[in-house]
C-alpha cells in the first residue's frame, strides 16, 4: 500500500512537471513582443528569490551554506548553469520567433542525444534497436535540411544543451533546490549587468507601466522553479523507465500548440517528425526491454 501511494505521488508530481513544461510556450508566446534577451534576464533574476524561498521552506539553509563552500561543486554548477541558460535562451528565441514545432522536435530527440553523450562518456555499447533509433532520427534531421530546406539547428541545440545539462547535474551531488539556487546565483549577476548596460528596452517595459508584461515577467520565477521541483520529486519516486515515458508529454503538447498557432507544417515536415517519432519509439522500446531484462536478472 505504501509503495503504491509513493508511486502515485511520484506519478502525479512528474506528470504535473511535464504538463507545465508542455504549456510553457504559451507563456513565452504572450511575451512575444518583448526581446528574448529581456525575457531571459528576467527569468533568471525572478528565479533567484523563488529559489531562496524554496530552500527556506524546505529547511535546507544549512545544507545550502555547506554547498557554497565546496569549490568543486560550485564549478560543476557553474557549468550546468551555463548549459541551462543556453537552453533557455534558444527556447525563448524559438517560441517568440514562431518556431515552437522545431523546439518540440528538440525535446523529442533529447533522450537520443543524452544516450549518445552517455555512451561516449561511459563507453557503453549500442544495441541494434538503439542504432536503428539513431539512424531514423538522423534521417529526420537530413530530411529537414534537404526537403524542408532548413537545418534544424534549434532542435539540435535544444536537445544537446539539455542533454549536457542533465549529464553535468547527474554528477553534482546536491539537493535539486540547492543546485538550482547556486546555478541562479552564478547567472543572476550577468543578467543584472545585461539589463543595466542595455537598459532602454527594459526601462520602456518597467517604466512604461505595462502592467501585464511586468506581471508576466515576474511570474518567470515560479514558472521556472515549480516544474523543476515537481520533476525532482517525481524522479525520486518512479522508475527510470516510467519517467522516460512521461517525458514525451511536454514535446507532444508543444507540438499541438505549435500547430494550433498556425506554424508551417508541410508534408516534408511530417516526414521529419515521422522519422523522429519512429526513432523515439524504437529507443523507448529498447529502454523498456533493458529495464525488463535488468529486473529479471535481479530476481534470479
Amino acid at each position: 500500500m505504501t509503495l503504491d501511494r509513493t508511486a502515485l505521488t511520484g506519478l502525479a508530481a512528474a506528470t504535473s512537471a511535464y504538463l507545465l513544461w508542455g504549456f510553457l510556450p504559451l507563456y513565452f508566446y504572450l511575451l512575444s513582443d518583448t526581446p528574448p534577451w529581456i525575457i531571459l534576464a528576467h527569468r533568471i533574476l525572478w528565479s533567484a528569490p523563488t529559489a531562496v524561498l524554496l530552500i527556506l521552506a524546505s529547511g535546507k539553509l544549512q545544507d545550502a551554506w555547506r554547498a557554497i563552500h565546496q569549490p568543486a561543486l560550485l564549478t560543476t554548477l557553474l557549468a550546468s548553469g551555463i548549459a541551462i541558460a543556453a537552453n533557455w535562451a534558444i527556447y525563448i528565441w524559438a517560441v517568440t520567433q514562431g518556431r515552437i514545432l522545431e523546439g518540440s522536435l528538440g525535446y523529442f530527440i533529447n533522450p537520443l542525444i543524452t544516450f549518445i553523450i552517455a555512451s561516449f562518456l561511459f563507453r557503453e555499447r549500442f544495441n541494434r534497436l538503439q542504432v536503428a533509433a539513431i539512424i531514423l532520427a538522423s534521417l529526420g534531421v537530413l530530411n529537414q535540411a534537404v526537403a524542408v530546406g532548413e537545418f534544424p539547428w534549434v532542435a539540435l541545440s535544444l536537445g544537446a544543451s539539455f542533454a549536457v545539462y542533465g549529464a553535468i547535474r547527474k554528477h553534482a551531488e546536491v539537493d535539486s533546490r540547492i543546485g538550482f539556487a547556486i546555478e541562479i546565483m552564478w547567472l543572476a549577476p550577468v543578467a543584472a549587468i545585461g539589463l543595466l548596460v542595455w537598459p532602454a528596452t527594459n526601462t520602456e517595459i518597467l517604466g512604461g507601466g505595462q502592467l501585464n508584461t511586468i506581471l508576466l515577467l515576474a511570474a518567470a520565477g515560479p514558472i521556472t522553479s515549480i516544474p523543476l521541483i515537481l520533476f525532482a520529486q517525481g524522479a525520486r519516486r518512479l522508475r527510470l523507465s516510467t519517467t522516460g515515458m512521461l517525458q514525451y508529454i511536454a514535446p507532444t503538447l508543444q507540438f499541438i500548440i505549435g500547430l494550433s498557432l498556425g506554424e508551417a507544417f508541410t508534408p516534408a515536415h511530417a516526414v521529419t517528425f515521422g522519422l523522429t517519432w519512429a526513432g523515439v519509439a524504437l529507443f523507448t522500446l529498447s529502454s523498456l526491454r533493458s529495464g525488463h531484462h535488468a529486473r529479471s536478472t535481479t530476481r534470479t
